[in-house]
């Protein structure tokens, strides 16, 4: 019977404080145990995979246990490296006496909206791209509902800002032709300077607008093969973590709502926290009651989706052997 460890990218999502890290964690040490080379990554700064193994990961491929590896991105670090990336492109093609300006509004692109997102985003595409090489299975940590939308709406994005740079380079160079037509020296007749066949998309491109052109199309070709992977139900699932309360339940109502409506592939629900019925004490049992109609809610408003319950625990999970421990659990699930 075919396992969601089976898959290679699987999306943990969830409103904050539901334990998405803890589930992520023991999902990750649940998939090594079955044999499955495990890559587990998190795009949160608190750096929560370091809080929940004990241990320093950072933003370099660190093991924490046999088949299991994980990776912690810096969103901030990944906007400064891909606007250092950005300023010496620019660089190559500006007089020296432009660099000032050229640094200044890269300062400015720093805190505009989206930047940080945009190259979080290709980070992720590129770690992917990683998985499929050198492993079985990425499992991405925080992956919220609008990065794995984008993702699905970069491509096309990225398609009409290299064609409209296409097609402005084709109109130039007629242009050009046009007016060398209209020039006394020009020395011959164009009957039609319109009519000239296309060629390759960047033949004939000046070095810089040929340079920006072959950036966008590989950046283009990269997030629409991730595009085609995350569409892969036979390659990707998406599971969101939540507790039976009713915020993150109506958080969890819009994004299921959202990705079903792209067609994406939605693995179930990880129902975390609940209280078990040895929990005893009056104040324990209003809180059983409230969160049985939860329960009710929840099994009601996601029937066609599969849902995995997990009891609450006495104490903090943490560490690996606290994680090995909450993987047998997922395991007892169904996962």
């Amino acid at each position: 019977m075919a396992q969601l460890t089976d898959k290679q990218v699987i999306w943990v999502g969830g409103k904050g404080g539901v334990g998405k890290t803890t589930v992520s964690s023991a999902l990750a040490l649940l998939a090594a145990g079955r044999n499955k080379r495990v890559l587990l990554v998190s795009t949160d700064p608190a750096h929560s995979l370091s809080d929940a193994f004990a241990r320093q990961i950072g933003d370099s491929i660190t093991r924490l246990a046999p088949n299991l590896d994980a990776l912690e991105i810096d969103p901030d670090q990944e906007v400064q490296r891909h606007l250092e990336q950005v300023t010496r492109q620019l660089q190559r093609f500006t007089r020296p006496e432009m660099y000032g300006e050229i640094e200044r509004q890269m300062r400015l692109t720093r805190q505009s909206p989206g930047a940080q997102e945009a190259a979080l985003l290709e980070r992720i595409a590129h770690t992917i791209e990683l998985g499929q090489q050198h492993y079985d299975l990425v499992i991405f940590d925080t992956a919220p509902t609008g990065h794995t939308l984008r993702l699905l709406s970069l491509p096309e994005a990225i398609a009409a800002w290299t064609q409209g740079l296409l097609k402005a380079n084709e109109r130039s160079e007629k242009l050009g032709a046009v007016l060398e037509h209209l020039t006394p020296k020009a020395g011959r007749d164009i009957d039609n300077p319109f009519d000239d066949p296309a060629e390759h998309a960047t033949a004939g491109m000046d070095p810089r607008n040929k340079e920006i052109a072959n950036t966008l199309l590989t950046r283009q070709r990269l997030l629409q093969r991730t595009r085609e992977i995350l569409l892969d139900q036979q390659r990707t699932a998406l599971l969101f973590v939540l507790t039976p309360e009713k915020l993150p339940i109506l958080e969890t109502r819009r994004a299921v709502a959202s990705l079903q409506a792209e067609k994406l592939p939605l693995a179930g629900l990880v129902i975390n926290r609940i209280l078990p019925e040895s929990a005893d004490g009056e104040f324990l049992a209003q809180r059983r009651a409230q969160e049985h109609k939860h329960l009710q809610e929840i099994t009601q408003r996601f029937a066609d989706l599969p849902l995995f319950r997990l009891p609450l625990q006495p104490t903090d999970i943490e560490g690996l052997s606290g994680l090995e421990q909450m993987a047998a659990r997922l395991q007892q699930a169904g996962l």
